[in-house]
């Protein structure tokens, strides 16, 4: 592919998001859509109902303030809960999708990259698991961490939202891509390519974080970003791009 290497990058992006969205409708993504999306609500609701709980008993038990004061709370709390939970959603999104990605992947490597689904390494479950919680937990020390700065750039008025589009977009571009890659690469491998691509992970991680923000359609953004990781991935790995040996030249749809 010609031009320059932000030229490659946008067209790669491009077409990997239209095909992701062309396949939609195939019955692994929608098998995959229900089990993240019925996880995700129930973990979501059961931060909530922690939280609400808490604070009654606090209210009530903690400061003996009667069980009236512990009702208010846990009503104060629930609202939070739903703010938070806008906030909660990416991160417990691409957690749970981490867990159930590899069904996402081997998907589209069925029909676009069959050479590559034929040397492809199923990701154990426990592995899958493992990558999800990581996931988590590096997205909230990182927004924790970056918190200082969120709270400065908020005298700017727009700063804020920039710096954790930027901030997450980059946590989320190596998430994905660590998807597909732990399917061919080993640890090792993985770790030494993650630099040459860098430009590529975080336009992806930009776009999906872009997309988790857009109402409706945030609920298959998870999706659509382990779908466009796999065509990135593939793309990068037939002209070279990636330490992995190029299978032959993807098959695409007509």
């Amino acid at each position: 592919m010609r031009g320059s290497a932000p030229g490659r990058i946008v067209i790669r992006m491009i077409e990997a998001f239209f095909l992701s969205v062309s396949q939609l409708g195939d019955r692994a993504f929608l098998r995959v859509l229900a089990k993240s999306l019925a996880v995700t609500i129930a973990v979501l609701l059961a931060i909530g109902g922690a939280l609400a709980w808490g604070a009654r008993w606090v209210a009530r038990d903690g400061f003996g303030l009667g069980d009236h004061a512990g009702t208010l709370a846990a009503i104060g709390a629930t609202l939070a809960a739903v703010a938070l939970a806008w906030l909660l959603f990416r991160v417990v999104a691409i957690a749970v999708i981490g867990i159930f990605a590899d069904d996402v992947v081997e998907a589209v490597e069925a029909r676009h990259y069959p050479a590559a689904l034929a040397t492809a390494k199923p990701v154990p479950f426990a592995h899958s698991i493992a990558s999800g919680l990581r996931s988590a937990l590096r997205a909230v020390l990182v927004n924790l961490l970056a918190s200082p700065l969120y709270l400065v750039l908020l005298f700017t008025g727009i700063g804020t939202p920039v710096a954790f589009f930027v901030v997450n977009g980059w946590l989320l571009g190596r998430d994905l891509s660590d998807m597909v890659a732990a399917r061919h690469r080993s640890a090792a491998a993985m770790r030494a390519d993650r630099a040459a691509g860098r430009g590529g992970r975080f336009a992806l991680g930009l776009a999906g974080t872009g997309l988790l923000m857009v109402p409706f359609v945030n609920f298959v953004a998870p999706l659509l970003g382990a779908a466009m990781a796999t065509h990135l991935f593939h793309r990068r790995r037939a002209t070279g791009e990636t330490n992995c040996v190029p299978p032959p030249p993807p098959s695409l749809p007509a």
